[in-house]
């Protein structure tokens, strides 16, 4: 098993005082008082999860850090991850390699040591076996047997499970209907009783090129005004209205002017045992202006 101290040495290029070398201090901490509790069968299933991911900048926003590393020990840690990211949209649907594998940096314009950055995660072929035992034979699922997790899986996992010890795979979005999404997920609710974390990961909102970069602490209407609608919908089961997103939701298209970042949503809600029932939200607020609403469905 990899160890905290381990996965710090590996990011030995990152200085002392930069926020994610604190971060992984604070990690090491919480695990020498109370070692992460394994999930069990006794345990039932595990949620599935919406989170939303940020880019490298959030290894620099250390409360955003400290919420999404809380949520993670406040489950028990899982057997598995499967995770669906907005950086990978691909038909037809496929995993990404089952051995560790380089990281796609699929983004630009950030500090070098970013781009130096691992995740190696132990071996998932067995994680893979049951994901591809749930596809009908109409939608089989590929491996990409050289493509690692792109920054909407490892960022958000490395703050999480800054170990690096759970079995990660990533699977792509073959589509942004929410219908199909919600099947896609029916399809992956029983990996939950295995212990596995289903995890969509996008943005509650991401206008980026509408963003006043002037003023980072701002919060555009469009961005509020979505993530309002959102967290109601949300409250009420409405997951049809949901679907009606691009109709229906104050700020668009502002709040989304190309949809990857919301629909990895329906993912994790029809994962869930009653994709109707409300979630948690287990982190809101917003970050350069965009909603960081995370969120677990039973």
């Amino acid at each position: 098993m990899t160890s905290l101290s381990t996965t710090a040495t590996a990011d030995s290029r990152i200085p002392a005082q930069h926020p994610f070398a604190a971060h992984l201090r604070r990690a090491a901490a919480a695990e020498k008082a109370a070692a992460h509790r394994v999930w069990t069968p006794d345990d039932g299933p595990l949620p599935s999860l919406y989170i939303s991911h940020g880019a490298p900048m959030l290894f620099e926003m250390a409360d955003w850090m400290t919420q999404l590393h809380t949520w993670a020990r406040d489950l028990p840690k899982p057997k598995a991850i499967l995770i669906v990211s907005a950086h990978w949209e691909s038909a037809p649907l496929s995993l990404s390699s089952t051995q560790p594998n380089d990281l796609v940096y699929d983004f630009g314009g950030f500090a070098p040591m970013y781009y130096q950055m691992r995740y190696d995660t132990p071996v998932a072929t067995g994680l893979a076996a049951q994901v591809a035992k749930l596809m009908p034979d109409t939608e089989p699922v590929h491996e990409h047997r050289t493509r690692g997790l792109d920054h909407g899986a490892w960022v958000p996992l490395k703050i999480m499970y800054p170990d690096a010890d759970i079995p990660v795979l990533q699977l792509s979005m073959p589509t942004h209907d929410p219908d199909r999404l919600l099947n896609l997920g029916r399809r992956l609710r029983t990996l939950r009783e295995s212990g596995v974390l289903v995890i969509g990961s996008g943005y509650m909102t991401h206008g980026l090129p509408f963003l006043d970069w002037s003023r980072p602490d701002s919060v555009p209407g469009w961005s509020s005004d979505f993530d309002s609608w959102a967290a109601d919908a949300l409250s009420r089961g409405a997951v049809d209205e949901l679907a009606d997103f691009r109709g229906r939701a104050p700020g668009m298209p502002y709040a989304h002017p190309t949809v990857e970042h919301f629909t990895p949503l329906f993912v994790t809600l029809g994962a869930a045992t009653d994709p109707t029932a409300p979630p948690v939200t287990a982190i809101d607020g917003y970050a350069i202006g965009l909603a960081k609403r995370s969120l677990q469905a039973a």
